[in-house]
């Protein structure tokens, strides 16, 4: 986590309704503020651009994990670790890191209004992105050789890092759980479940608004089948950060220049990644799996055919992957499985339904103002 009340590191265990903490990190030390700093450092915002971080850590190398290791970050063999504060001001200043922090890497806080993104910055991205990993795992190592259960719940902000969960499915923990929507926001859910005293059985993260009385699977299928772009605006609103089908901008993950046109349409960085939605029954065919479900896009998998679909992957061959099956979401199955007929491919692009910066398009009005403003048919 990045700061509940005090604890930013938890382990815990669950059985039946009851939890039962076995150890704890403190502030000041965390690896979500730790993540959070560089990020600030990057230039980009605190606590909303550090999937930027980690988008732009494939573009680097790993040059600065030793100094980070041995300046900021004392880690201990079993994931337990403490910050040296003299290079960060979140606990007394209002920013997160300081001069120290700046001069120990060489160059000051890139100003994201002057100072453009260079090999610099790629190299610090994937420097933390790899030290991120290397306490994350160190934990789950540790979990897995001291307490007896082969099953992994995690949440807290740094659980939304899928490249970490990734490796902790493949290499500890294949039965992993990951809540839909594992930031801030799920606490909801979490508080809830305490008052209540109750085992939250979650079963879809289709949740919010509601849009119906309207069948846009066909029109939705003729665009993309015509090589277009288009927005879904159907049903319930997805719980959490990551867009599922149900307020989703769709489009065929095969063309050269489609990973360009939609980052033009959302006005993003061009380094950063589209996610593709597989049918399930085909996910392992076209990509290494390291888990058998994704249905909440929170792991990433390489794919061994980037040529044939260069629209869903990163500059690593990587995707940020959702499976798709008729109980996860039966008309974006259908959708999904209808294109697979006509076109031979199994799987679309698929990315938020909103333009950088603007909230989701969650209405049947929002989706007609985004579809006037940009362009795009929202069906």
């Amino acid at each position: 986590d990045g700061v509940g009340e005090w604890a930013t590191t938890t382990v815990a265990k669950g059985i039946g309704k009851n939890l039962k903490i076995l150890k704890e990190i403190h502030f000041p030390h965390s690896i979500g503020l730790l993540y959070s700093a560089f990020t600030y450092y990057l230039g980009f915002k605190v606590n909303s651009g550090e999937y930027k971080v980690m988008g732009l850590a494939p573009y680097g190398e790993t040059k600065f994990k030793n100094i980070i290791l041995e300046k900021l970050v004392d880690l201990k063999d079993d994931g337990t670790f403490r910050l040296n504060m003299e290079y960060f001001d979140y606990a007394t200043g209002l920013r997160m890191t300081n001069e120290n922090f700046s001069r120990l890497f060489g160059q000051p806080t890139r100003n994201p209004e002057k100072d453009l993104l260079t090999q610099f910055h790629m190299d610090i991205a994937s420097s933390i992105q790899s030290v991120t990993e290397e306490i994350v795992l160190r934990l789950a190592k540790s979990m897995a050789k001291d307490y007896d259960s082969k099953n992994l719940c995690m949440a807290g902000g740094v659980a939304l890092n899928c490249v970490a969960n990734s490796i902790i499915a493949k290499d500890y923990y294949p039965n992993l759980w990951i809540l839909p929507n594992p930031g801030d926001a799920g606490s909801s859910l979490g508080c809830a479940a305490y008052v209540f005293g109750e085992h939250v059985n979650w079963r879809t993260p289709f949740t919010g608004y509601n849009i119906t009385g309207r069948y846009p699977r066909r029109k939705a299928l003729d665009e993309l089948l015509e090589g277009n772009i288009v927005g879904v605006a159907n049903g319930r609103a997805e719980f959490g950060p990551r867009a599922l089908g149900n307020r989703s901008l769709l489009a065929d993950p095969r063309g050269n220049d489609i990973k360009d046109k939609v980052n033009e349409i959302k006005h993003r960085q061009k380094f950063r990644p589209f996610a593709p939605s597989v049918l399930e029954e085909y996910a392992d065919d076209i990509f290494d799996m390291p888990v058998r479900k994704s249905q909440f896009m929170q792991f990433v998998a390489k794919c061994k055919y980037p040529d044939k679909y260069p629209a869903i992957c990163h500059v690593d061959n990587t995707s940020r992957v959702q499976t798709v099956s008729k109980e996860d979401n039966l008309s974006y199955y259908k959708l999904i499985r209808e294109f697979y007929i006509k076109t031979g491919c199994p799987m679309v692009l698929n990315t938020s339904l909103n333009i950088k910066g603007q909230p989701i398009v969650n209405t049947y009005l929002d989706g007609v103002e985004f579809s006037k403003k940009y362009g795009v048919k929202v069906v």
